[in-house]
């Protein structure tokens, strides 16, 4: 994006065929955003405790590999953790989200994306699109 501190190449999605394919192509695409050294919390196949399945630097991430359109409570935990570790919060999903989920997210400036199967990434909400436009 023009408004992005430095301008970066397109990224670019590998298929999502397994839920730790989904936590890797938000890691890929949060370090496409310019955040370094973001992690996966847990292995493959088993889901963190906390929810919180990416970390980095200033940042933590929740990855909902559901088939249900991600809940209020997920979106609220999250920010929850982020005010507790003193984290940028980004919140990802394969189905979507319910319209009071959105709602939430954006009265607390969550950045809310969708992963599809072949990998690429959308922004579903205002923090999300702000996010793309300027990056870390």
């Amino acid at each position: 994006p023009r408004t992005a501190s430095t301008p970066r190449p397109a990224f670019r999605p590998e298929p999502v065929r397994t839920a730790y394919d989904a936590v890797t192509a938000a890691s890929r695409y949060l370090g496409w955003l310019g955040f370094p050294d973001v992690v996966a919390t847990a292995t493959p196949g088993k889901r963190p405790a906390t929810g919180i399945d990416l970390r980095g630097p200033g940042l933590i991430a929740t990855v909902d590999p559901a088939t249900r359109p991600a809940a209020l409570r997920d979106i609220e935990c999250l920010w929850l953790h982020g005010l507790n570790s003193s984290s940028r919060t980004v919140f990802f999903s394969l189905t979507g989200y319910a319209d009071d989920t959105r709602a939430r997210a954006e009265e607390l400036r969550i950045p809310l994306f969708v992963l599809d199967t072949e990998g690429a990434v959308r922004p579903a909400n205002g923090p999300a699109d702000e996010l793309v436009s300027t990056g870390a």
